[in-house]
Parts: C-alpha cells; structure tokens; sequence
C-alpha cells in the first residue's frame, strides 16, 4: 500500500495524511472550491480538486472520487468519518474497481448501517438492545401503538442514520402524531430511506461507547470506553476517556459485550459499539459504527495507540498489533470539539477566522482542520478543531483544561469556548456524576456562557 486517496476534508483528512507520512505512504487529498485554502490540502502528498461546495457535488460525488482514484493509481481509499464512510455501495464499488477500503467489509457496514438489522444481529449476540419495535413502524397508528406498549417518553429514529438530524423525542401520543410524517421526510431526505423505528427513551442516561478493532483473523480487542455524555442536540461536545464514573464491574461488562458484538458478526477494522446507561447502570445497546470515531484520539491517548495505523494494518491483511492482554490504560483524556456556533443556541456561526491561536503544550493534543485566516463555510459541519488534554487522572486532566482555555483564543467568528470554561467549573462536572442532560440543566439554570 503505496498511496491513499482520503475521501475526506478538514481535520481528519490532516489526521491521516499525518500516519500515513510516517509509514511512508503518499496521499492523495480532494477539496472542493471551499476547502482549497485549508491546511490539510498542502499537506497532503498530491491535492485533487473534487467539485463545487455542495456535498453532493464534492464530497459526495462518488464517481468523481473513483476517476481521480484511478487517474492517480492510489492502492486504497480512506473514507474518514462522515460522508460516504458508512455507505456500504460505496465501499462495494471501491472494492470492485480494485481499491482496498480501509474499513469493513461493505456487508458489515450495510448490516450495522440499518438500525432495524443492527438490533437483530444484537440481539442474537446476546447483547442487551433498548426496548422498541422489531421493525419499521410503517404508520403514524402503528408507531402510536408501538410506543404505548414500550411506555413514554420514546425516540421515534430513523433506521438508516444516526445523530440529531434522525431522531425526535415524544413524550406522549399526540407528539408522535405530530413528528411522524416530517421525521419520515427528513429521513428520506439525509439517508436515502424513510424507515423508521421507535425506542424507549432512557432517561436520565450515560452516553458510554466501546472502541473495538478487530483483524481479518478473527482477533477482535477492545481499546476501553469513552464517555459521550455531553451533548447539544444528541451531539457530542465534550467525551472522556476511560468512563470512571461507572462501577469497575459495569465497565468490564460493556467491554466484553462489546468485543462479544464484534465477534459475533466477523467485524474487523475500527469499529465503536455505543452503549446508553440508566441510573442503575444496566446498559443497552444503541447502534454500532463501522468507521473511525471523531473522538478517536482520547482513546489514543489513554492506550498509546494509532488507531490510523491500525486501520492500515489490518487493511493490509496484517494481524493486530498487540493482544487484549498488552493494552493497558496509562492516564486519562478529555476532548474538546471546537465549533464555529454561538455557544448559547448552538447555532452554526460560520465565518472568516482573524486570529486562530491553539497553544502548543506537552498535555494538550490539536487536531485542527483551519488556521489564521481560513474560512468556516456553512457548507459543512462547522467543527474547527478538536483539542485533546491528557493528564495523569481526570482531576488533574480538568485543571490542565481550564488553564488551556485561559490562552485559547479564536477570533472573528463566534466559537463554543466560552462554554467549556463554564462547564469546566460546574459541579456536576467536575464530579463525574452528570448524564446527557448536562448541558440543558447548566444553561437553563445560568443563561449564555460567558
């Protein structure tokens, strides 16, 4: 594997030019005409333009990224995360054409891509599944059955795609008769399918997910858990690693699910297997996906892994690594998901940045997408930078955070910073003890960060 086309933009796609530099291999980058000025397409070893700035014309835009594969003879493509990443037809074509795909297999990627399947594969696994409905809910009179049954509050989901945009929350019938036909619109329109299925809301949860790898000789590991408990709309702000606000005995519990999943199904590749806790910690599944997570350097972080390189390895044919036995957690990280938004409404706030100024320190980790002067477009996910601390424990992690976002400074747009050094000194915090309600319970009782 001499070359890779990274199917991807922004801060990831430099993630990965970064490994593959180090294993000496060249990369082939694609841009759209927004993206021409940012950091990762001069980094790369050859910078393809892809399109104009809308997905579906860039990034999206599956042929165009098969021509420019073949034109510059890569040896694989890195789908990244997001976009075509977990689009089982495209890694299918990839692979047909004669590319290796850095991920699954698209077999895999299909059946964990729709939810409906996912459960059932679970379920047979012997893993827990939140309860809901066996199926799609084909009627708005079926799904109020569904959810009569299961009780309220539930998540009406779609079952083709995951993250705020697929899932609304109802807390009696009338609220399902209302979202029903919209939530089936919207459905169709970001992932291609209107399917729809319903889950009991577990509330007052925990957000905890399952770094799993496994190769194409059957090993499968886990590489611990993060905690994803703080979120804007069911998005993830701010994840942790290892998740020590749980019993030691609830963690090895979810661990072992989680590589019993994987196993179960013949997964290799990176993989994450997302749990939701409820105040006594009995934990549920919620969905698997079959790509490389945003959070991914928490987890690299604590396990002194390159889960890139990983990804590579096992790509390559190569089995893992190290056994479960050699991965040990050596310290404890907190990441920080920097996006272009107001901070209080969590509205997008795309723009010009005029000063772009992420320290360098020996405890901190940035994994940025722009710099000084580049331009945020509302084209795309508005997330800057990912800042990474990492400390000997979780209190020391916190204060090394709060002193890192006394010097952080992004200016001309708006950014989420002034909620992190909020949350960083709220109780609820800095104890552990918070669930997915965090962010709701600290600005409704204070108003706009700071």
């Amino acid at each position: 594997m001499k070359k890779i086309l990274i199917a991807n933009r922004g801060e990831i796609a430099l993630r990965i030019i970064h490994t593959c530099k180090q294993m000496g291999i060249e990369t082939v980058a694609v841009y759209s005409d927004a993206d021409a000025e940012l950091p990762y397409v001069q980094a790369a070893t050859k910078a393809r333009r892809i399109g104009e700035p809308p997905v579906q014309k860039s990034y999206l835009n599956v042929e165009e990224l098969l021509r420019i594969s073949h034109e510059e003879k890569v040896d694989a493509i890195h789908p990244g995360y997001g976009f075509l990443s977990e689009n089982s037809a495209f890694a299918k074509r990839a692979i047909d054409e004669g590319f290796c795909f850095i991920g699954p297999s698209p077999e895999i990627i299909s059946m964990m891509g729709d939810k409906i399947a996912a459960r059932a594969a679970m379920k047979e696994a012997g893993v827990p599944v939140v309860p809901g409905s066996e199926g799609d809910v084909t009627s708005v009179e079926e799904a109020c059955k569904v959810a009569s049954l299961i009780g309220y509050p539930v998540m009406l989901k779609a079952s083709g795609g995951g993250g705020g945009i697929g899932m609304v929350r109802c807390d009696n019938e009338e609220a399902v008769k209302q979202v029903y036909a919209s939530t089936k619109a919207r459905a169709k329109a970001y992932f291609g399918q209107e399917g729809m299925f319903i889950e009991k809301l577990i509330t007052n949860a925990k957000h905890i997910e399952v770094q799993v790898f496994g190769d194409q000789h059957g090993n499968v590991v886990h590489l611990f858990e993060r905690d994803c408990s703080v979120q804007r709309r069911n998005q993830k702000v701010i994840e942790e690693a290892p998740a020590l606000s749980l019993k030691e005995s609830t963690r090895q519990a979810m661990q072992n699910q989680a590589v019993q999943a994987a196993t179960a199904i013949g997964y290799y590749n990176a993989g994450t297997v997302e749990f939701i806790v409820d105040e006594d910690e009995n934990f549920y599944f919620l969905e698997m996906n079959t790509r490389l997570q945003v959070e991914h350097p928490i987890t690299e972080q604590i396990a002194g892994v390159d889960l890139v390189k990983w990804q590579i390895l096992a790509a390559r044919g190569e089995k893992l690594p190290r056994v479960q036995e050699e991965i040990a957690a050596n310290n404890y990280a907190i990441e920080f998901r920097i996006y272009a938004e107001d901070p209080f409404t969590f509205l997008p706030a795309p723009g010009k940045i005029t000063g772009y100024h992420l320290p360098e320190r020996t405890y901190a980790r940035v994994d940025s997408g722009y710099s000084d002067m580049n331009a945020v477009t509302p084209f795309y996910d508005p997330m800057i930078a990912k800042v990474i601390i990492t400390g000997r424990t979780r209190s020391n992690a916190i204060e090394l955070a709060k002193s890192y976002f006394t010097e952080a400074v992004i200016e001309g747009i708006k950014t989420n910073i002034p909620l992190f050094k909020q949350l960083l000194n709220e109780e609820l915090y800095e104890k552990g003890t918070y669930n997915t309600s965090l962010l709701s319970t600290v600005l409704n009782k204070g108003g706009a960060p700071q």
